[in-house]
């Protein structure tokens, strides 16, 4: 008579001692190896929290926030209001900018206005072609040094200022909505110190 292997109650508990060491040692292995010991189950792996930032004049990005970024935050915006204002009059804010300066300053030459419109003197080239283009603004040699150029307004030039102007002042007063005179003095004011300190510094 043949005597069938694990039938009886010894050979149970041996085999169940058999399958909990090689649990063990997988286990063991696992650890050694950075594996999950358990394949069958997959670890849980705790996924980043999703955090929206807030809108403007919330948080970082209101009273909270750096003064550096908040001045940058308020330029962009100002920036894509003028943009959207001087659009029908197909001018951009870097051309309305040298037309102001001009305005000011007549007689700059293409290196003081890229300096006073805080734009490189290669995209003060490319406006300047435009502008000259359309006729609103010409060029003079320079009393003293006959190389440099000077710039200054045409009369269609002129015009076309007007027309942004108009455009414009609605911004500044959006700007300056809510502010009594006393406050406007002392913005403008700490503005211009901020550029005069650090550009010192």
């Amino acid at each position: 008579m043949i005597r069938k292997i694990g039938t009886g109650t010894r050979s149970r508990r041996k085999n169940r001692k058999d399958r909990h060491k090689a649990a063990r040692k997988t286990a063991a292995r696992g650890k050694a190896s950075g594996k999950n010991p358990q394949p069958g189950r997959s670890a849980k792996i705790a996924g980043p929290s999703l955090i929206l930032p807030p809108p403007p004049g919330r948080g970082k990005r209101g009273e909270a926030g750096y003064l550096g970024y908040l001045l940058r935050q308020a330029q962009a915006a100002s920036r894509l209001a003028m943009e959207r204002a001087l659009d029908p009059l197909g001018v951009t804010p870097p051309q309305f900018v040298v037309l102001t300066m001009l305005r000011a300053y007549p007689g700059l030459s293409g290196a003081d206005l890229a300096r006073v419109a805080l734009l490189t003197p290669q995209t003060v080239g490319v406006i300047i072609r435009n502008l000259e283009r359309d006729g609103a603004i010409a060029k003079s040699p320079h009393p003293v040094h006959g190389r440099m150029l000077q710039w200054t307004l045409t009369r269609r030039g002129g015009a076309l200022l007007r027309s942004c102007r108009r455009h414009v002042m609605a911004l500044e007063r959006r700007l300056t909505a809510g502010l009594n005179a006393k406050t406007k003095a002392s913005v403008r004011r700490w503005l211009s110190k901020i550029a005069t300190d650090l550009q010192e510094g």
